[in-house]
């Protein structure tokens, strides 16, 4: 069943870990200081440490990647971020100023992957909706097609709607493998600006059906079903985004027949299935 799990201090303590809801996925969040050091190891998963704040040096195995992050918070541009192999120990250290740092990871019993560095520029963005269509969001991918061959079933995201817009929209689901769909366990974490903003996000499937209200810094775990998301006017929507194939990397949606119409009603739907691809 999905799960909400609100905002909290966490203590740089993992918020999703071998959570029964959302078995394939690790979350967490970390906070360092200027002059403080972090290290950390987790043998099953491999992993994307994004930096949505402030900048950072990170040594993977050794391997250092120098002065990680180059945007004031997330509202600054794209991220700048590290692919971490399971089992690989990583050591952040040399903050300048605060960090914050999302760790998106994904169970993975690959071998012999390297860890590598994904840029800003080399982060994908793909446009989706229309203000009139009240569905504007941007996509930018950070662990997308530049994954292949690269890591496993692991894909890392974030999402920006419009004040008032809806995204995850035409509904559509990813938990079954079979022809046009495939099963992907899926994390939202959320962001507003201002922070006072709040949203809703709806799952239903078989008939029932679940509302959340989320506010700033609010996570859901989403195991099932379809699962629109909807913003409140005057806020802009941040969604940080993991998504992980139990059974392969590329995501295939099966969008919800009843909201068919809709499927060339909003621009850009096509792209966005074949950037997840």
């Amino acid at each position: 069943m999905p799960k909400h799990i609100r905002a909290r201090d966490n203590a740089n303590r993992a918020i999703v870990a071998d959570d029964p809801a959302l078995p394939h996925v690790h979350f967490n969040l970390l906070n360092l200081q200027s002059g403080e050091a972090i290290e950390q190891s987790l043998p099953r998963h491999e992993s994307v440490y994004v930096v949505l704040s402030g900048t950072v040096d990170l040594i993977v195995d050794g391997a250092r990647f120098a002065a990680v992050g180059q945007r004031r918070d997330i509202w600054s541009g794209e991220a700048d971020s590290v692919y971490v192999p399971p089992g690989s120990t990583v050591r952040l250290e040399n903050a300048t100023g605060p960090v914050e740092i999302a760790v998106a990871g994904g169970l993975c019993d690959d071998e012999g992957l390297k860890p590598f560095r994904i840029a800003p520029n080399e982060v994908a963005m793909v446009d989706v909706g229309s203000p009139d269509t009240h569905s504007r969001r941007r996509i930018f991918h950070i662990l997308g097609q530049n994954g292949q061959g690269r890591a496993g079933n692991l894909l890392v995201s974030e999402l920006y709607a419009d004040p008032g817009c809806w995204s995850g929209y035409p509904p559509h689901k990813h938990d079954a493998d079979r022809d046009g769909e495939t099963a992907h366990d899926e994390l939202y974490h959320y962001r507003y600006q201002p922070g006072t903003g709040f949203g809703a996000q709806i799952i239903y499937a078989d008939g029932q059906s679940e509302c959340f209200m989320v506010q700033d810094r609010d996570t859901i775990l989403v195991d099932r079903g379809y699962h629109p998301t909807v913003t409140s006017p005057g806020h802009r929507c941040y969604i940080f985004t993991i998504l992980v194939g139990k059974t392969q990397r590329g995501l295939v949606q099966h969008f919800d027949d009843r909201h068919a119409h809709l499927m060339a009603a909003i621009p850009g739907i096509q792209s966005m299935r074949d950037k997840f691809k």
